[in-house]
């Protein structure tokens, strides 16, 4: 058998819970009337015994006659029972036939029990006898019970508009919660505008403010993901024409000579293709990832820089270009700690020395490095090639955007400066361009926050003055 399921809906729980505070509240008040009824009963009913002994001291009623070898009474009282003893032990008078209460030598108040019944007795000694006057407690406490249950008829009258008011109110307060839900469930799918926080109460603008935050990210993903399939459509049609004109040139290739050169421009063309494809997946992650709250760890600054160098030195010896740490950085020997993400940030220093070997002279020169800056880590990379002209800076930042210098035959997507952009907003900063001051072309930085930690996670003092580069 199953056990009763409490209802999940809010507003009947509330409702539930205010009645059963009701219904708990009416039990306390009978329980303290009945309470208060019986010690007030109490107090009156022993005030008329002890009047009763009182006015028994002076002698008997005149109508006792005899019983028993005494005089008996027919003296009948509804509410106490009255009997006289003689100090040797005989009952000279009763006033109820058959209750036989027992000779007490307990003087005052005291409780009796007489068969399945309870007594109140109060016994009083004169200098010829004991007067005893008894009360059944069942009379007290029935009437006791009756103003209990007095008291609680108001409340019983009261009990329907009560919960009328009650369930008024719990509807009046949570016609806020009902309105945000009517709002979610009349939305499109791809409705992500943010739900409406007025008139809302303080326990529920949280829990709708962090729905907002949500439908934030979720939106931002969705953007994502639509500029990845317009930026896909856009960029992809004209490499795969391409190749679709290689293959039939190499189809149509007369001689051996002529099909190696049409399979080489086919080889080109898918390594362009590829690129291309790689770039705009590293795009799209990026900017789908800059909506989620990633935890920043410590990032020595100097072995990400070496390992970004090594990586790019394969192709900068293919052009004899003279790639490496600045150095001052070399001789510094201590890396620069700072908060970030190892792989975005070691994807944004890929692609500005891609960039750097891509449209560096053949013979040029590339440097890359890091500086303490107040409040944070530089990350740079400078070169000897053409740079950028001043107009042009901020527009190369932009998607599928390509500089003036890609006029000299430089291959290129686009798409590198867009993807460090957006890595960059991901840690809260911007990528600055400008004009190289030692080498003289172009100087691409920018600064991450530092380690908020004196100590890096490998034990050592991170705690460095700026320098110059």
């Amino acid at each position: 058998m199953k056990a009763p399921r409490w209802p999940t809906s809010l507003r009947w729980r509330l409702l539930a819970l205010l009645f059963t505070a009701v219904l708990c509240t009416a039990l306390a008040q009978a329980t303290l009337a009945y309470r208060s009824a019986l010690a007030e009963a109490d107090a009156l009913f022993d005030h008329q015994m002890q009047q009763t002994a009182f006015a028994l001291r002076a002698g008997l009623p005149p109508d006792a006659q005899a019983w028993g070898g005494g005089p008996r009474a027919e003296y009948q009282n509804d509410e106490f029972i009255v009997q006289v003893w003689t100090h040797e032990g005989l009952r000279i008078f009763e006033s109820a036939v058959g209750t036989a209460l027992p000779q007490l030598a307990v003087l005052g108040f005291t409780n009796v029990q007489v068969r399945d019944a309870t007594y109140r007795v109060f016994s009083l000694q004169t200098r010829a006898q004991v007067i005893q006057v008894a009360h059944d407690m069942a009379v007290r406490r029935a009437m006791a019970r009756a103003l209990a249950l007095r008291s609680l008829l108001p409340l019983a009258v009261m009990a329907p508009l009560l919960a009328l008011w009650v369930w008024w109110t719990v509807r009046h307060l949570l016609a806020p919660v009902e309105r945000v839900r009517r709002q979610l469930a009349l939305r499109q799918a791809d409705d992500l505008v943010a739900v409406s926080e007025t008139d809302l109460p303080d326990e529920v603008q949280p829990l709708v403010q962090e729905l907002n935050l949500l439908l934030a990210r979720v939106r931002s993903a969705f953007e994502a993901q639509q500029h990845f399939v317009a930026d896909a459509a856009h960029e992809l049609r004209s490499p795969l024409a391409a190749l679709k004109l290689q293959v039939q040139g190499l189809r149509r290739a007369p001689d051996d000579a002529a099909r190696q050169q049409a399979v080489a421009r086919l080889d080109a063309g898918l390594d362009r293709a590829t690129r291309l494809v790689e770039q705009l997946l590293v795009l799209a992650r990026q900017e789908a990832s800059a909506a989620a709250v990633s935890p920043l760890v410590a990032v020595d600054c100097d072995a990400l820089v070496r390992q970004a160098l090594a990586d790019a030195a394969p192709g900068a010896q293919a052009r004899g270009i003279d790639l490496g740490l600045a150095p001052a950085c070399a001789a510094n020997g201590t890396g620069g700690w700072a908060a970030g993400l190892p792989e975005a940030l070691r994807i944004l220093l890929r692609n500005l020395l891609d960039n750097a070997v891509k449209y560096t002279p053949a013979g040029g020169r590339i440097d890359a490095g890091w500086r303490v800056v107040p409040g944070g880590v530089e990350l740079w990379v400078e070169d000897s090639g053409p740079g950028i002209p001043a107009a042009e800076r901020a527009r190369v930042l932009g998607r599928f955007y390509r500089g003036p210098e890609s006029a000299q035959g430089t291959q290129g997507s686009g798409l590198g400066l867009a993807i460090v952009q957006a890595i960059a907003r991901r840690h809260g900063t911007a990528l600055t361009l400008e004009d190289a001051p030692h080498l003289g072309g172009l100087r691409a930085a920018l600064i991450l926050q530092a380690w908020a930690g004196s100590v890096d996670p490998h034990g050592r003092d991170t705690r460095l003055a700026p320098e110059s580069v």
